[in-house]
């Protein structure tokens, strides 16, 4: 079952559960694939590969994470906990993140395989071990170790 089918299962759930939290996100979500479709010029129809579908979630992810720190900085603190729960949610269909510590190993094997060894090389070290992750770390805690690397 593909992520977008299992978003369309879990709008059926949340339906009969009449949950209107989780309803309103998944239907969000749902939008969200939509527009992603139309965006890389393609009909609204067609099913929407898992790894487009992951990257819209990681994308709907990172906006929930930026309103809830604008939020609080707001004194919203009502829409603040609104956009955690829809976070939470959210965050079910996003695949496990990998520890600071596996991080490190994989920084560590990119590191001898390109023979990085100065800072003036970072960036593209930094590319190759987010490609090597895709997507399953967090880009702040990969830059953490990247440069702790060359500290």
């Amino acid at each position: 079952m593909t992520i977008q089918e299992q978003i369309r299962e879990e709008i059926k759930k949340a339906m009969f559960a009449k949950d209107q939290l989780r309803l309103e996100t998944m239907r969000g979500l749902l939008a969200a694939f939509t527009n992603e479709l139309v965006a890389t010029k393609r009909t609204p129809q067609e099913p929407l590969p898992d790894e487009d579908a992951l990257k819209v979630i990681k994308r709907a992810s990172n906006q929930r994470k930026d309103s809830i720190d604008q939020f609080e900085k707001g004194g919203r603190k009502e829409l603040a906990d609104k956009e955690r729960a829809e976070l939470a949610i959210i965050e079910t269909f996003l695949p496990k993140m990998i520890s600071k510590d596996e991080i490190r190993k994989i920084a560590e094997a990119k590191k001898a395989e390109l023979g990085a060894t100065d800072k003036s090389k970072m960036g593209v070290f930094m590319g190759a071990v987010m490609k090597e992750l895709k997507g399953r770390a967090d880009g702040a805690e990969v830059k953490e170790v990247v440069e702790s690397l060359f500290a």
